[in-house]
């Protein structure tokens, strides 16, 4: 049987975004984390003089491409290469990172930097957010990941617990109308009219190819499950020699609305079950639409005069699968008189 729901396969957000995007991240990342450098860029350079302004300038863009550099390396190895919900552990990883680029900047500062600012409060201070902030988007990331791994988990289980209860509601059906199918026709045999039982037997060959069938669908269209009604009506009307008419009377625009498999059988054999059938007691089922788009079926009450032993199994099944596919219930209303069951249709 098919299952209940569309799955869809679990999405892990690190793996999703490619190295390029992380180092186009960490280009905008960068201009903040240089931002004091750009304030402070004009008033340097007119510090330094003109000799040392072309070193200024380069040696600002290798800055900023360090920078940037070290950003995409530290979220690229807490994005990929440390997977634990150790906070310690990623914290001591990507302090060491910072601290040997700290290191290798120092070097080229040393060389190329045409001031001594290599201990400077302010760039300790952008090491530091560098290394913070690459620490946190991993961590955190790592923690949205785990947390959609645990969802998706839930939701599985939950999915393989509806499909086992649906499939335990969906088998119910068919037993109790196979016998009731085989009271019938024995009936008929015993009458020896071959050509009716031969009916008979055609239509219930119908009926039970659409219940196999049910049982790899959910849900189907109305007019599908109209369709089956039809062989099942013959079958009624011979079982009862007419004394059970069916009036239906939905619009074709409206035979795609669709309807948990197998709606209507439980509602008609819960009919017969409870009902006197016969010249006295004319069973005139209807079944139509209403202005909330429910398909209702109704009957006259006609009580048996020894109730029947049941334990209501039939409606609480209907309820059950109604409420597991569509999320809605079903109503019920009785008079007295009249008998009327509202499916709420999708």
């Amino acid at each position: 049987m098919s299952t209940l729901f569309n799955r869809n396969e679990e999405k892990k957000l690190p793996e999703k975004i490619t190295a390029f995007k992380i180092f186009v991240f960490s280009l905008v990342c960068s201009v903040f984390f240089i931002y004091p450098n750009i304030a402070f860029f004009s008033m340097e350079r007119e510090y330094l003089g003109e000799s040392k302004s072309t070193v200024h300038l380069l040696f600002f863009i290798f800055r900023y491409l360090f920078f940037a550099t070290l950003t995409w390396l530290l979220i690229i190895v807490n994005l990929r290469k440390i997977k634990t919900p150790l906070f310690v552990k990623r914290l001591l990883c990507s302090l060491a990172i910072t601290l040997i680029a700290y290191g290798i900047y120092i070097g080229f500062s040393v060389v190329l930097s045409p001031k001594q600012e290599w201990f400077t409060g302010l760039l300790l201070f952008q090491f530091f957010v560098i290394f913070i902030f690459s620490m946190l988007v991993g961590h955190l990331t790592f923690l949205l990941s785990e947390q959609r791994k645990k969802e998706h988990e839930i939701e599985q289980l939950r999915i393989e617990n509806l499909e086992s209860r649906y499939n335990a509601l969906a088998n119910q059906i068919n037993p109790h109308f196979f016998f009731n199918s085989l009271n019938g026709l024995a009936s008929l045999i015993r009458k020896k009219n071959d050509e009716l039982t031969l009916e008979y037997v055609n239509k219930l060959s119908d009926v039970f190819r659409y219940i196999l069938q049910s049982e790899r669908k959910v849900m189907v269209s109305l007019e599908e499950e109209l369709g089956f009604l039809k062989a099942f009506i013959y079958m009624m009307e011979v079982r009862f020699a007419g004394k059970l008419v069916f009036l239906s009377e939905v619009a074709e625009d409206k035979l795609d609305l669709r309807i948990p498999v197998l709606s209507l059988l439980p509602l008609l054999e819960n009919i017969v079950l409870h009902n006197t059938i016969d010249s006295e007691h004319k069973m005139e089922v209807r079944i139509w639409l209403n202005e909330s788009s429910e398909l209702v079926v109704s009957n006259p009450i006609f009580p048996k005069l020894v109730a029947p032993e049941t334990n209501g199994t039939g409606l609480k099944n209907l309820e059950s699968r109604f409420w597991l596919l569509l999320n809605r219930r079903i109503r019920i209303i009785n008079d007295g008189k009249t008998f009327a069951v509202f499916l709420p249709l999708k």
